[in-house]
């Protein structure tokens, strides 16, 4: 994507902006998910509930994907963080289906915030490509603003584990190089999932890549596709993107069948479900057999980007509760 308002005109544009309607972090409303509430981040599916421990030691902040994708964008270019309608939307979506992934590894934190519309990833107009700009700046802008709220009074120095998911994942990039990369609170960092958005290689400085299931202060990427299936917007990106086998988690091991796929949850987030995927990864993208559950004859669909998580709940779930332990340990 090409920006054409740059430099100080767009700071200075921008910067009225930002402070128009700032949502204050400060108040629990304005959180999907927080300790000191309950959401749908608490959620445990119920095959899960008897192997399921608190954990306090850690926190996660989990940055949500777009949920504002009405058509006619109601709320112009962004959305509100206050609207009932969109938040019950993402609660119930989000929420309840990805960030709850976590609760197993520490306390979930998840901000609201003022995201871009789906939109803005598919500019036509150099008009359509300067509101983008600004869409994406204003959401980063409230996810900056949560974060620090976060350090600030929360999290009071645990290690951290940073999650996302589409444009969750386009904004955790930027806060992880912003916060993390070659500073010192790279040191409290876990592991980053930054699932659903591709991650340049080079896209970090001082963060690697995670190529074992129990590796830490690294992070961990995949885009899911059918097998042998690429779009064209992956063809053309001129990198070879980051890709971690959410099932193996070696990258020695860059294939894993979908027996070994123990815990999907599709729309019963109470069910998980054996067998529904494998995982390959190739050159860029993870792909998968068409999945296989109770009426996946109807599922046509080539692209998985709703389900990067869902797929594979139970094994990232029980990687990320690895990963805390070899980092408690160390």
């Amino acid at each position: 994507m090409k920006y054409i308002l740059t430099g100080m005109a767009f700071a200075i544009h921008f910067g009225g902006m930002a402070q128009l309607n700032q949502p204050d972090y400060t108040i629990l409303q304005n959180w999907a998910a927080h300790p000191l509430k309950k959401d749908m981040a608490d959620s445990v599916p119920k095959s899960l509930k008897k192997d399921y421990t608190l954990v306090e030691s850690v926190d996660i902040f989990f940055i949500h994907p777009t949920t504002y994708t009405q058509s006619n964008k109601e709320y112009g270019q962004n959305a509100p963080i206050d609207n009932p309608i969109l938040n019950n939307k993402t609660n119930a979506g989000t929420i309840l289906f990805q960030a709850s992934i976590f609760n197993a590894a520490g306390r979930v934190f998840a901000p609201y915030y003022r995201q871009a519309h789906i939109s803005s990833y598919f500019p036509v107009s150099q008009t359509d490509t300067i509101e983008a700009k600004e869409a994406f700046e204003l959401a980063y802008n409230d996810i900056k603003k949560a974060f620090e709220n976060f350090l600030q009074v929360w999290n009071e120095g645990r290690p951290i584990i940073i999650a996302s998911h589409s444009q969750g994942t386009t904004h955790a990039k930027r806060l992880m190089k912003e916060f993390f990369d070659g500073k010192p609170l790279q040191q409290k960092l876990v592991v980053a999932y930054l699932v659903g958005m591709p991650v340049e290689p080079n896209w970090f400085n001082n963060i690697s890549t995670c190529n074992k299931p129990d590796q830490t202060s690294c992070y961990c990427s995949w885009r899911t596709y059918r097998k042998d299936y690429k779009p064209d917007y992956v063809e053309r990106e001129k990198y070879v993107a980051t890709v971690t086998n959410p099932l193996s988690w070696d990258i020695d091991k860059p294939t894993v069948s979908r027996s070994e796929n123990r815990g999907s949850i599709l729309r019963n987030f109470n069910k998980t479900v054996e067998w529904v995927v494998g995982a390959e990864v190739s050159r860029g993208v993870l792909w998968t057999e068409r999945p296989r559950f109770f009426g996946s004859i109807l599922y046509t669909t080539k692209n998985y980007h709703i389900a990067d998580f869902n797929f594979y709940y139970l094994s990232v779930r029980e990687n990320a509760s690895l990963r805390v332990a070899s980092f408690l340990r160390k």
